[in-house]
């Protein structure tokens, strides 16, 4: 994410961002591109973009938690996730909602504290009851509809990213991140 569009940011998106304290992805569509492979033996592939994963840790040491709540199981998002360092996963939640709740009731937050991000319809359940609703670049339109902010990026290459760095920015911890990059001795 720019620093050109932050700039063009209305102060109720601002506002709303601003609250987050939890950040939750659906998979498939999100933090993949949606497709499906699967081998000749029936193992499923996925294929996650490392920036994505390179956001999600940022994030996290900006002192936002990081959820995922996907409608699938699968033995490579559990793999990604746990080197992640992610607990907060949610697979087979065939109904996205009792996973929002249960995370809300863990982390004890109010869901004016939380944004999800989805790409299908599927995902509306929770994004009409987070904060802050956000669609990847290439969601459906009904979830382009009801997001409060959509990402410039597709789902599985950079919308996490770009969902990670709205929230850095908008909360003044970006530039204070990036300069563990930049500071001499740091590769």
């Amino acid at each position: 994410m720019s620093e050109s569009i932050l700039n063009t940011l209305s102060e109720s998106l601002r506002a709303r961002v601003a609250q987050i304290r939890l950040l939750i992805f659906d998979v498939d569509g999100v933090l993949t591109d949606g497709s499906l492979y699967y081998g000749h033996d029936g193992r499923e592939y996925k294929v996650f973009h490392s920036r994505d994963g390179h956001g999600m840790k940022m994030l996290r040491q900006g002192g936002v938690e990081i959820g995922i709540i996907t409608a699938r199981n699968s033995p490579a998002v559990a793999h990604r996730m746990a080197n992640l360092g992610l607990t907060h996963v949610y697979q087979g939640a065939l109904e996205k909602l009792p996973a929002y709740e249960d995370l809300l009731r863990k982390l004890d937050l109010r869901p004016e504290q939380v944004a999800y991000v989805g790409d299908d319809v599927v995902d509306l359940p929770v994004m009409t009851r987070v904060g802050c609703a956000i669609a990847v670049a290439d969601a459906h339109p009904d979830v382009v509809r009801r997001a409060h902010w959509r990402t410039t990026a597709p789902g599985g290459r950079g919308a996490a990213r770009d969902a990670c760095e709205l929230i850095l920015r908008v909360q003044g911890r970006y530039d204070e991140l990036l300069q563990r990059y930049l500071a001499p001795g740091v590769a």
